[in-house]
């Protein structure tokens, strides 16, 4: 795991490298900063480093240096889609990034490259060129990731306490989510345990204005629950078999061993 860390407003650089810091747990390996003073603008990132161990460095910049990316979790398909790119005349600088396959995808579709995407990941990108911040969580809410809005200042943080190292925030407690989590044991819906921070809901996407503030959130996925007839028990069985390798073929995906044996 990564963590991602980021902030609209003033004091920026020095409130995101304090929620870097408290990330460092789940990155270890590496971290980084893109400053925008012009834009009173800051991205953070700790980092695990899982792909391109060399050339996986983040925030990580576009060809062109307009749209900087930090970026949690893995593209499963990027291999794919990297060739795809390249045969439309797409670039690559680093050996097997799958941040770098974000950053072209996005200069290609926008909002529409989530479309093309199998994996877990929650990632905020910077448009310098259209001053907005855009960032989507996997469809299923594998990857954590947290914002919160106040007057004029938009941050967001892999997780809660890394937002709330940021001493504007208060610190008052969501009676309805702690009951929840008392009942359920989780926190259901987009809300949090700090009122006023909100999750990103799972298969969403968001794009913050920056000259404006003008937020909003919406979804890009939703699952389809169709009836499928006409199988039987020992067909299911197989097409079950074949879909379970084909998922831990593209979870294995890495640099660096992984798994048990």
């Amino acid at each position: 795991m990564c963590g991602i860390a980021g902030m609209v407003g003033n004091g920026a650089a020095d409130v995101v490298r304090a929620m870097t810091g408290a990330l460092v747990h789940r990155g270890p390996n590496d971290g980084g900063h893109y400053d925008d003073p012009q834009a009173t603008l800051c991205l953070g990132m700790r980092r695990l480093s899982i792909l391109d161990l060399e050339h996986g460095h983040q925030p990580m910049a576009n060809t062109d240096g307009s749209v900087w990316i930090v970026y949690n979790g893995e593209v499963f398909n990027s291999p794919d889609l990297r060739r795809h790119l390249e045969q439309r005349g797409h670039r690559f600088t680093t050996a097997n990034s799958d941040t770098e396959v974000l950053l072209h995808l996005y200069d290609e579709k926008q909002e529409a490259m989530l479309e093309d995407l199998n994996g877990m990941f929650a990632f905020v990108l910077y448009d310098r060129t259209r001053q907005v911040l855009f960032g989507a969580r996997d469809r299923l809410g594998i990857k954590p990731l947290y914002y919160a809005r106040l007057p004029g200042t938009f941050t967001f943080a892999s997780e809660l306490k890394s937002l709330l190292t940021w001493t504007e925030i208060p610190r008052v407690l969501d009676p309805g989510s702690l009951a929840h989590y008392v009942t359920l044991r989780y926190v259901p819906g987009t809300a949090s345990m700090v009122q006023g921070v909100s999750r990103l809901a799972p298969g969403h996407w968001f794009r913050y204005e920056v000259k404006n503030g003008r937020f909003e959130t919406r979804s890009y996925w939703q699952p389809a629950f169709v009836p499928q007839e006409g199988r039987s028990a020992a067909e299911w069985s197989k097409i079950v078999r074949v879909e379970l390798q084909a998922a831990v073929q593209r979870w294995s995906l890495s640099d660096v061993p992984i798994g048990c044996s």
